[in-house]
């Protein structure tokens, strides 16, 4: 079976057919929070309190709960209406409430429409490596890529990272992602869980939008093993240089979470 970034535009594959057979999945549904704990734990958030994290693609709210679960805020954006408007009514059945989340329908390849530094982080689960694919003539992989990660960069505050698993198809699609990502000003590097096992194989993209940041020696600690193997790659911060139409986010309008 052919993966789903062949199939066409995210946007029309996850209809609302497939979207509702995707989060009904008992072992989708693992996979995917099993992912967005290991990329939860990679951001090595402080204990100090609850934060403001962003959800890139997170489709039908499956990651963000673990956000939740772990006692922050979160805004989660996709392109399919169709899987956030399941997302939504996991919501509304869960009985949460309204100012714990949100939900918005955009591009990613066409940046991210939030103020400057108000998100203490990011995170997100199979989702960047459709913006390596072309769906029509006027996509550019390359040039989403960086506007994606320009108007990340923006929007993260300057402690924080954004954590990504993803499925390249080749080392190739890997360094375009690394470089596009190292050309908004991020610096980080790759961690890989199990990176013997072809099955088991997991791949994350561990990114710092601080101005010295990168991968810590607490993370490398915690994979320093031999399920884990971390590369690392450090490169000269060139900050953001274009402004975005903001989307502003009042902090104040999230209730803090027991």
């Amino acid at each position: 079976m052919s993966k789903p970034e062949y199939q066409g535009p995210p946007e029309e594959y996850y209809n609302e057919k497939e979207a509702r057979k995707y989060t009904s999945n008992s072992r989708i549904q693992q996979i995917q929070v099993d992912l967005a704990q290991r990329a939860y734990d990679l951001l090595e958030l402080p204990k100090d309190g609850h934060r403001l994290l962003l959800d890139i693609g997170c489709g039908s709210g499956l990651s963000g709960e673990v956000l939740e679960e772990n006692g922050h805020n979160w805004i989660g954006v996709d392109i399919s209406r169709a899987m956030l408007d399941v997302a939504k009514e996991r919501h509304e059945d869960e009985d949460n409430q309204p100012e714990m989340n949100d939900f918005v329908q955009l591009d990613m390849g066409a940046g991210l429409p939030f103020q400057a530094a108000v998100f203490d982080g990011a995170i997100s689960i199979s989702a960047i490596q459709w913006l390596c694919h072309s769906n029509s003539k006027k996509d550019n992989p390359q040039k989403r890529l960086l506007k994606f990660f320009e108007s990340l960069f923006a929007c993260l505050s300057r402690s924080a990272r954004a954590v990504f698993q993803f499925y390249p198809e080749s080392d190739l699609q890997t360094e375009i992602i690394c470089q596009q990502a190292t050309r908004a000003g991020f610096q980080g590097g790759l961690v890989i869980d199990n990176p013997e096992s072809q099955k088991q194989r997991k791949l994350f993209l561990v990114l710092s939008a601080g101005v010295n940041a990168a991968i810590n020696t607490k993370t490398q600690i915690f994979n320093n093993s031999k399920k884990s193997e971390i590369n690392q790659s450090h490169i000269e911060v060139i900050g953001r240089k274009r402004k975005f139409n903001e989307r502003k986010i009042n902090k104040k309008n999230f209730k803090k979470r027991k």
